[in-house]
């Protein structure tokens, strides 16, 4: 699977790169046939949760998004990954039920 990792208006240190990009590598044992993912941090306009991380993940035939905001950049992440854990689910279900 292929992994981008962007960072708009801010600076984001390596923990959080490595961080996002493990998380999401968690994504394979729920859909095998991931082709990519992106993982897009920003700050949001919230003052209550004022950042926010955003996952695109490319399957065949379709793109899958997730986003969430939060108080902090690791807890958007979880939330997000936890997400689209659930997209992924519902989609293998739908497509290999018999």
């Amino acid at each position: 699977m292929n992994v981008t990792f962007t960072a708009r208006h801010f600076e984001a240190s390596e923990n959080l790169k490595n961080y996002a990009q493990e998380s999401v590598q968690k994504l394979t044992q729920y859909f095998d046939r991931i082709v990519s993912c992106s993982i897009v941090l920003e700050p949001s306009a919230s003052n209550k949760t004022p950042q926010k991380a955003e996952i695109l993940v490319k399957i065949p035939n379709k793109v899958l998004t997730a986003e969430v905001s939060a108080e902090v950049y690791e807890k958007a992440i979880s939330d997000a990954v936890d997400n689209m854990a659930r997209q992924l689910k519902r989609y293998k279900e739908k497509k290999f039920a018999h």
